[in-house]
């Protein structure tokens, strides 16, 4: 059944206009994005599909590659492309909410910080965030890039780095 043949009250979108974003489940608010469905199924159905697809997890859906989107039933190249250019822009945007918060005050704040810069790199990489000593981002290095799930790190090169920064 298309959306369109929905009691007005319960279609995603007038919802959203009526009660706000809060009120709409994670599939509703994909099934805005999708738009449109395929035949048989609606863009609720099909968003529910690609969460299925997740294990339910929006983040592991923000890690997916536009390639492996694509080839999901009723999604394609355009729609994947989309999704994945919208979860660049939201982290982006939270990219720079963090940094406009130069001190670092707590261990969580230097987690979010760096998931939204390393989370979806298909590779292992060590960072090393420089700081002085009120907390504030000196500098950031990606000192070592690794494979798919190890890297080398060398701790001369980040006593160097270190003393390089004065950090």
């Amino acid at each position: 059944m298309s959306i369109t043949d929905w009691p007005e009250q319960e279609r995603p979108r007038e919802r959203f206009l009526r009660q706000g974003a809060e009120a709409l489940s994670d599939a509703e608010l994909l099934a805005i994005f999708l738009r449109t469905g395929v035949r048989g199924r609606s863009a609720v159905d099909l968003a529910r599909d690609l969460l299925t697809t997740y294990e339910g997890d929006l983040s592991k859906l923000a890690q997916a590659r536009a390639q492996d989107l694509a080839i999901l039933p009723g999604m394609g190249p355009a729609k994947a492309v989309q999704l994945a250019a919208t979860i660049e822009l939201a982290r982006r945007s939270l990219r720079g909410e963090i940094s406009d918060r130069d001190i670092f005050s707590s261990p969580t704040q230097v987690k979010e910080w760096l998931y939204l810069r390393i989370a979806q790199l298909p590779h292992e990489v060590f960072m090393t965030i420089w700081l002085d000593t009120g907390n504030r981002l000196i500098a950031v290095d990606e000192m070592f890039r690794g494979t798919l799930s190890q890297t080398s790190v060398h701790p001369r090169e980040i006593v160097k780095q270190a003393l390089a920064h004065n950090a």
